[in-house]
């Protein structure tokens, strides 16, 4: 076994997926709301509500002192950002990342969207952000190894021109929000852990239009781009079973987006 990785059972991994899907209604509250003329705050209230009306907890509020359920990102702020009074604006891209908890196990999932009327550059950029997850999840179904899925994602990001966040990478996922093994958005030399059934990961690419350069502001939480550039953000939880894979973070397990790029999501 993969040192420092917790494998998960069959029956731990459907708890994982009662999590999931409570941050799927969340995110999706979140992306109803941000509209322009909303604050990030008001966007952090209406995930806040779907995972206290579920009865879960926020893996995210207090988080090494974080103070919201989400980190919403606008623009130039790439990760982590913190919902406040930052009013969203025709032309914007947002960034949600939202986590719960159901008995102990966690779920974690972002998603990347424009307010109004965006450029067509910004709109290919979250596009691209999106379908590089969803070739990295692809990719997780018959990789050895988890530079498959690290491949994967950025094959994406060059054929579309876009860098990835450097020094910001997916992560494991299930009794703790982050566990090993990290999951690299970017190849990278080394020996990678071997995939195995029993893991559960989060995939999240995060790129930019810019260098993949970055600095954190002065709340010690927002990455920004280093030259300013925007970028984009999208997240899944996945379960790998002896069967196959289950994305734990979307109601249909990610049939919808995978099942045209050839594979077939098996419930846990």
């Amino acid at each position: 076994m993969s040192r420092g990785i917790e494998y998960k059972t069959r029956e731990e991994m459907r708890v994982m997926a009662r999590a999931g899907v409570i941050v799927e209604r969340a995110l999706a509250a979140a992306r109803a709301t941000a509209a322009v003329g909303v604050t990030t705050r008001e966007v952090d209230a209406a995930a806040r509500a779907v995972i206290e009306e579920a009865g879960a907890t926020s893996n995210f509020l207090g988080y090494h002192g974080f103070p919201a359920v989400s980190c919403i990102s606008v623009n130039e702020e790439i990760v982590h950002g913190i919902p406040g009074d930052r009013v969203l604006r025709d032309g914007d891209v947002v960034s949600v990342d939202c986590g719960a908890i159901v008995d102990g196990w966690h779920g974690d999932s972002a998603v990347s969207f424009g307010i109004g009327e965006i450029s067509g550059a910004h709109q290919r950029l979250i596009d691209a952000t999106k379908r590089s997850l969803w070739a990295g999840i692809a990719a997780l179904a018959t990789a050895q190894r988890f530079d498959d899925v690290s491949a994967a994602i950025e094959d994406v990001a060059d054929a579309a021109g876009l860098h990835p966040l450097e020094g910001y990478v997916g992560h494991g996922i299930g009794t703790a929000m982050h566990q090993a093994p990290d999951v690299m958005n970017y190849r990278t030399r080394g020996r990678h852990p071997r995939v195995k059934p029993g893991m559960c990961v989060a995939i999240e690419p995060m790129l930019v239009i810019g260098t993949g350069d970055s600095r954190v502001l002065d709340d010690d939480w927002t990455v920004v781009s280093a030259d300013g550039s925007r970028g984009a953000h999208w997240e899944h939880s996945i379960a790998i079973h002896e069967d196959g894979i289950w994305v734990l973070t979307a109601t249909d397990g990610g049939r919808s987006q995978l099942e045209p790029l050839g594979v077939i999501p098996v419930a846990p």
